[in-house]
């Protein structure tokens, strides 16, 4: 019984952490801890994929927002933050449509909570935590069974496809090694990983702490998270070859994925689920972070925790970008063509931001006319990081480039009320150009949309319709997610179900630059993939917790400001 329990030791952790897991409460010591058959019986009777209960925790966590959204009391906001999943929306958050909101009314497959454990329950300890209390357990708790059910799901993309003696046949040795990577590897890390936490959860009931396990793991052992995203490219290519060219394999994976055991997902989402993984592991880092007590140890070791994630998910999107832009960079250079001086276009740290067609207005500005037959011509522009080409496109898919200019000597300027026929139209000055003088261009765009993304391309540092998340403002328009999208252009953004994004500027032609919260990462996504967070109270949590996420990033920031000065 809990009178009869001895205090539970928490063991000696490794040097590298940055802090041993904070004290719990003495009135909390003398819980006893969860059994070892106890914890491995939760763990078995998780009955989600990995796929299914990422799915599951983002659409939770959209319908949360929305509840929020639609109160104007902050008291309110926060009781209704763990709100169970069987819950009636309210008539406003009725009146957007949820995606797939079903998957939040499947009963059978329900999320396993920290507070509706037996022996939670049995313990007596909800009527000794404080609701702020319980909301750390949770996140903590969503931590350790989200790593178990991602386990599960990496165990079955061995066992089940892997592994399958058929496959195994068809493939190459090569092929099974592109195919699958390094997933070997990752499997291990994840399951070493898996035991310390659920060690942790052993010594007692009352979760003391997941972050100094979550730091040391990232330090010592994530990397090979970098290695098998870094494949990524080369992983999807050859599985559409795969499928394309050999038929007994397409045949095999098509029987595979029919198994009960895969529940009708395609073999391609567990082949992304490391990516999806190292990246959701930093989300739920960020949702403790943003539970635990200020200036605490528990703060520290949360922070420290969430630096070594996001550098490690830095490394993969760093991995994956390095093998497709080197590719891109070769085959932009096959198709350039100097008309002037040539510019060497392939550089390790040159990449592509944008391209594209506009029409260039013919004849100086102060000439120009309506009446004129051709008043506007083509022109194709290349625009690297550092870079932009003007070209003009001549047969046999080649361009002949006419000039350039470093992309930082670049400034724009839109034309407005100019009638229809000057309409989405903009002036691109190059400061210095190919022979070292200052020229202008009068370009137009085919709509509104694409005039913007290209002002905001060509000349980053201009202000935007609205304040960026560094200008620390309290409020700003911002959108939730609620379907996620996939990049089509080099200056969009990809957005997961859930992410939430300061609006930037917008477009009437339906178009949003945003700046998502939780990596500062900007680009346009269509406004159909977003819906509006009108409760300014929640606009600016939202902003006061992103603050505290990346309050190290700022105080680097001013370091560096500091020694810039001096």
């Amino acid at each position: 019984s809990p009178s009869t329990a001895g205090p539970v030791l928490i063991p000696d952790e490794s040097p590298v952490l940055p802090e041993c897991p904070a004290a719990l409460p003495e009135t909390l010591q003398m819980i006893h801890p969860m059994t070892t058959d106890s914890w491995k019986t939760l763990i078995e009777q998780i009955g989600l994929l990995y796929q299914e209960y990422r799915d599951k925790s983002t659409l939770r966590e959209i319908e949360t927002r929305r509840l929020q959204d639609a109160q104007t009391d902050p008291e309110e906001c926060s009781a209704s933050e763990e709100t169970p999943l069987e819950a009636e929306p309210t008539n406003t958050a009725e009146s957007r449509t949820p995606p797939q909101i079903s998957l939040l009314r499947n009963s059978t497959s329900r999320f396993n909570l920290w507070q509706d454990l037996p022996e939670i329950r049995s313990s007596g300890v909800l009527n000794i935590l404080q609701p702020d209390e319980i909301k750390l357990q949770e996140a903590m708790f969503e931590l350790v069974t989200s790593e178990a059910s991602y386990y599960k799901s990496l165990n079955l993309l061995v066992s089940h496809f892997m592994e399958n003696e058929r496959l195994k046949k068809i493939l190459h040795p090569s092929e099974a090694h592109i195919l699958f990577s390094n997933v070997l590897d990752v499997m291990a890390v994840s399951e070493r990983f898996l035991l310390d936490l659920e060690q942790r959860v052993e010594e007692n009931i009352v979760i003391s702490d997941v972050c100094d396990i979550v730091y040391q793991h990232t330090v010592n052992h994530f990397s090979v998270y970098v290695t098998y995203v870094s494949n990524q490219t080369y992983q999807e290519r050859a599985y559409k070859q795969l499928l394309q060219d050999k038929t007994a394999f397409r045949e095999v994976i098509s029987q595979l994925e029919m198994d009960p055991k895969c529940k009708g997902l395609p073999f391609s989402s567990f082949l992304i689920l490391p990516f999806q993984r190292i990246t959701r592991l930093k989300l739920l880092v960020q949702n403790i972070l943003k539970k635990v007590e200020e200036k605490s140890e528990k703060e520290t070791t949360a922070l420290e925790a969430h630096k070594e994630l996001e550098t490690v998910v830095k490394a993969c999107n760093e991995g994956v970008r390095k093998m497709s832009r080197t590719e891109q960079m070769i085959s932009i250079q096959k198709k350039l063509e100097f008309k002037i001086k040539s510019v060497p276009i392939i550089s390790h740290s040159r990449w592509l931001l944008k391209q594209g067609e506009l029409q260039q207005m013919n004849g100086p500005k102060t000439s120009r006319t309506l009446r004129t037959k051709k008043l506007f011509r083509e022109i194709y522009l290349f625009l690297f990081n550092d870079l932009l080409v003007l070209c003009r496109q001549i047969p046999g898919d080649k361009y002949q480039v006419f000039d350039s200019a470093p992309r930082g000597l670049l400034r724009v300027e839109e034309l407005e009320d100019q009638g229809q026929s000057l309409a989405n139209v903009f002036i691109l000055r190059l400061l210095e150009n190919t022979d070292d003088r200052e020229v202008s261009y009068m370009l137009k765009a085919s709509s509104q949309s694409e005039m913007k993304r290209w002002m905001i391309s060509l000349a980053p540092n201009r202000r935007t319709k609205f304040v960026s998340f560094t200008s620390r403002l309290l409020d700003c328009p911002q959108v939730q997610c609620v379907h996620p999208y996939v990049a089509q252009q080099p200056d969009e953004l990809s957005l997961d179900l859930a992410d939430v994004l300061n609006i930037l500027d917008k477009t009437d032609d339906g178009w949003i630059f945003g700046e998502r919260l939780h990596d500062q990462e900007r680009g346009w996504f269509p406004t159909s993939m977003g819906e509006e967070i009108l409760n300014p109270k929640i606009r600016s949590q939202n902003l006061k917790e992103c603050f505290r996420v990346h309050k190290s990033d700022d105080s680097q920031r001013r370091k560096l400001g500091s020694r810039h000065r001096q």
